[in-house]
């Protein structure tokens, strides 16, 4: 089922631009952002990048002092877990209503 929102060109360049890809260099994963914020445009018709957190040591609460208050978004957190055999990241998406 369609929602008949579009979606603009630079939230598909971000989003590919925070994936996590094998091929990535040590330096391609600094420069990776953490946290993005997608919302809908002032006509309610698409779906555009509101906010590209920048990289900081607290990524998560960076994240969530972005959170708007009342307003609808969509955010995009690049979340980091590690133990002692491995390191895995993972993009989660949010809906924020």
């Amino acid at each position: 089922m369609a929602s008949g929102l579009q979606v603009a060109d630079e939230v598909c360049r971000i989003f590919y631009d925070t994936k996590v890809r094998k091929c990535s260099t040590p330096e391609e994963i600094k420069k990776r952002k953490k946290v993005v914020i997608f919302c809908l445009s002032a006509d309610k018709k698409c779906i555009i990048v509101e906010d590209v957190g920048i990289t900081v040591t607290d990524p998560f609460k960076h994240f969530v002092g972005l959170l708007p208050e009342k307003d609808c978004c969509y955010p995009l957190y690049g979340a980091t877990s590690e133990t002692k055999e491995s390191r895995k990241e993972e993009l989660v998406f949010f809906f924020q209503n």
